[in-house]
Formats: structure tokens, sequence, C-alpha cells
């Protein structure tokens, strides 16, 4: 009776894939069964099934976490609930429970299982995990998101340089630890525009941001940079406590001029960012807010402004306009994402330069690190490579232009121009650099050119498209999302 009961819980199962609605059906099915043998069989057959799939088990835009094991109570907590519990169901008679809700089809969320109301793991069926300030948290990841490919780090890629070095501030009475990215092929004789990270150790370790640096720079989607990442010695103090004006002035007036005395940057406000994260969000407001002609661009990564009465959020909505730009990003999983929303609005109406990206995800070094490169690109963006007295290599308007749409499935276009005739070989290669085809080896007329390149054989991944025109050494690297 169980086999002929399992056969059909299999031919039910496998003709329904489509129907997305397994879960349930599972789950009124198990719930006819009368025995405690019938039942756990039922069980093993569905986790055999849907573990070719992963866990949390996805059905649309429906993911199905899963949890079986010989515990009292079982519960999930995570981003989407602001991080308490949801108790988690229980099959009858058998040790399996489950908690299904929707989401957003590119949503990505951290999370982690509650056992027996106090033991919190992670989920022990899913490998996935993102690294947080308190350690590993498991990862969903919905069908649409897409996983940052530029904070891995590949061989090939040039990599900067690290230099470590410690800095006595007078006006805080406190030494601060920074590391200094250096881009391939620095020298003394360029000039470089920098970034200011707060949280600079943890953007390193927890949002790959040395990795990220490299591999924009190599595809060109960011011109170099030099990077000061920064170490606090008390961040809530220092960014939103009451030594937050003392770090906002050794900011300004010592660390800045003593970066500048060393490396080869540039003095131009509008050549600095700073940015941060949560109340690192909130303590860069502040410095480019009270010092523009220093810092006239700021990254928002999940800006904290709540503290001190929202001081920084009504110091900028209420200010008079300054010459910075701006750039927002968060998630709608935060709690801050409706101030963030006005933020943006005032901001916009005030007639700054403001650009923003809010995404189905919560206050998450997930969210951050995959948008290190938004802040990036959008405030120093890749310049033309030219040589002085000759035909560039690549020359100006020869160029390769990232594909839209992107992420895409299964084709996508993409644009280039060449200034003369002049013979174009276009390259397709995938995550790990092996070279999957020619997308193109012809003379090419000088002037614009469209090519639709169709994955429809490869799996979904990330893939790199390479193109040198003529005898030019220089190589233009776009990024493929399918």
């Amino acid at each position: 009776m169980i086999m002929k009961k399992l056969i059909i819980l299999f031919t039910f199962i496998s003709f329904s894939v489509s129907a997305q609605n397994n879960m349930q059906n599972f789950i009124s099915y198990v719930n006819s069964l009368s025995t405690t043998n019938e039942k756990n069989a039922a069980v093993d057959s569905f986790m055999n099934f849907v573990a070719p799939f992963g866990f949390p088990y996805l059905e649309g835009n429906q993911a199905n976490f899963i949890y079986r094991g010989s515990v009292s109570t079982a519960a999930v907590a995570g981003d989407f609930n602001g991080w308490d519990t949801t108790a988690m169901n229980k099959l009858n008679g058998t040790n399996f429970f489950y908690y299904s809700r929707s989401f957003e089809m590119n949503a990505r969320l951290d999370y982690k299982f509650v056992i027996n109301s106090s033991n919190w793991i992670l989920d022990p069926l899913n490998p996935k995990t993102c690294t947080g300030g308190f350690g590993p948290n498991s990862e969903l990841a919905m069908p649409e998101y897409v996983q940052p490919w530029e904070i891995k780090t590949f061989s090939g890629v040039p990599t900067g340089q690290i230099e470590t070095l410690n800095i006595h501030s007078t006006i805080a009475n406190a030494n601060y630890a920074v590391k200094i990215y250096l881009p391939p092929g620095y020298d003394s004789v360029s000039k470089y525009p920098t970034v200011y990270f707060q949280d600079g150790y943890e953007y390193i370790d927890l949002a790959k941001a040395v990795a990220v640096l490299n591999n924009l720079i190599d595809s060109n989607l960011i011109e170099p940079v030099v990077a000061v990442f920064i170490r606090p010695n008390n961040r809530n103090d220092e960014y939103a406590g009451s030594k937050r004006n003392s770090y906002r002035l050794f900011f300004i007036n010592e660390l800045v001029p003593f970066i500048d005395s060393i490396y080869s940057t540039k003095k131009d406000a509008s050549q600095r960012l700073v940015l941060g994260d949560s109340f690192g969000g909130n303590i860069s407001a502040l410095i480019s807010y009270n010092h523009p002609d220093v810092f006239g661009n700021c990254g928002l990564h999940s800006a904290s402004f709540w503290a001190n009465n929202y001081e920084a959020y009504n110091l900028i909505v209420n200010g008079t306009l300054k010459d910075i730009k701006w750039v927002s990003v968060w998630g709608t999983y935060e709690s801050l994402f409706e101030n963030m929303r006005a933020f943006s609005d005032s901001l916009i109406q005030k007639g700054y330069n403001y650009s923003k990206l809010e995404l189905p995800e919560g206050h998450s070094w997930g969210l951050w690190r995959a948008t290190i490169d938004v802040i990036l690109k959008e405030i120093f963006p890749a310049q033309p490579n030219t040589v002085e007295g000759e035909i560039a290599l690549l020359p100006v308007d020869n160029y390769l232009e990232q594909n839209y749409p992107n992420p895409f499935n299964p084709s996508t276009v993409v644009k280039f121009k060449v200034s003369e005739d002049v013979h174009v070989e276009m390259k397709l290669f995938d995550i790990t650099g092996q070279q999957k085809e020619i997308l193109l080896n012809n003379f090419m007329n000088a002037g614009a050119h469209f090519i639709r390149i169709n994955l429809k054989n490869y799996a979904s991944g990330i893939y790199f498209i390479r193109m040198t025109a003529g005898n030019f050494n220089d190589i233009k690297k776009i990024v493929l999302l399918k």
C-alpha cells in the first residue's frame, strides 16, 4: 500500500513541476495519509525530489523554507521579518517543518533557523551563505537575482597594491588604522581620484571591495582610483554619537591632507568620494554636506539617518543646496526604506545631482557588496583611453558599449564603434576564462555597429566579451549576465 501511494506521489509531482504548486500538493497529500510510516515515506520521497532544485525550494515567486529534524519547534528569522522569529509549520506525524512566503523574483535576503526557541543555526540544507558583521547567514536568492560577478577574484585580472599605515589624530585624540589601495599600474606622475570607505576593513573583508575595484578597472567600467579604507575605533560614537564631530574634522583636516601628501591624488572635490554603510552612511553625509569643498561626492549604502533625531537628514533636506553628487542604495526589507524614499524625493526636488537604487533586499553586506559598483560607476565612470600624438589604443570612438538588456535571456545586443575601417575580433569567455566562441572576426567599416548575441545553448551565469580592433594591443571588455 505504501509503495502504491509513493508511486502515485512521484507521478503527481513529476507531472506538476510546471504548475508551481508542488509544495501545497505535497502537504495536502501527506495530511491525507493515515499512518506515520506512510507520512515519513512520503516526506523522504519529496525531499529526494526537490533536492536537485536546492533549498529553500522555489516555486515561481514562492520560497519554501524547509527544516527536517527531531526538534520540538522550528522558526525562521531574517531580513523579511525584521529578524523576529516566525514559527514554521510542522506536518503531523513527521519531523518536517516548513514556512512558505512570496517574494519579488529578484529578491535576495539573509535568514537563519531558530531551533527549540533559542538555537540559531544556518539552514543545513542550503550551502549559500552571506557573511555579515555578526557572522554568516543563510542566503535566499530568488530566481531572477543575479549574483555579483565583480566580488570574485579572477586569474588574469591585474591586482592593485595594498599598503597599511596608521595615522594619529590630534583632533580626535586617537590612532586610526588605514589601508590604501593603489590601482594596477599606479605611478606618481598620473593623478587619481580617491574613494574613502567608512568601515573600511569590513568593506575589504565582507564586501570584497578590493576584488570589486580590480574587476571594475580591468573591465574599463571605472577609471583607476586610489581607495582609502579607514577602520573606526568606536564606530557608533564616531559615526553617529558623541565623537562624530571630532571624527568629521579628523577626516577633513588630517586624513585627507595626509593621503594627498603621500599619494598622487587629484585635489578637486569632484574627484573625491566618501561612502559608507548604515551609520557609515550617516557620517559620510555629514562629512560631505559640511565640507563640499573637500568631498563633492557621497555614496550612501542604507544610510541610518535616525541618529541624533535625524540630524544629518534634516541638515541636508532643510539646508541650502550644495555642489554635491549623491548616490544612494537601499533595500525595501529595511525599516529605513520609507525614510530613504523621502530623502531622495527631497534631494531631487532641491535640484541635487542624485542617483538612487532600491532593491528587494535587507540591511545586509549582501546588498552593499553587490552595489559598490553602482556607486563607483556613477561617480567615476571610465574615460576613453587615448595616446597623445598617435591613434589611441582603441581610439576615443573605438569602443565596446555595455550590452542591453543585461541581465538577459537568451539574447542581447552589443554596440561598438570604430573610427576607421579596421579588422575587429570579438570573443566570448566564461567566468573561468575559457574561450567559448568567436562572436565576430570581420573587417568593419568606420562607424557604429550592432551585434545580437544569443546564448540559448549556454547555462545561466557570467560571461565576458573581449574586443580588439586592428593591431591595437588594448583590449576592451564587457560583462554579460545571462
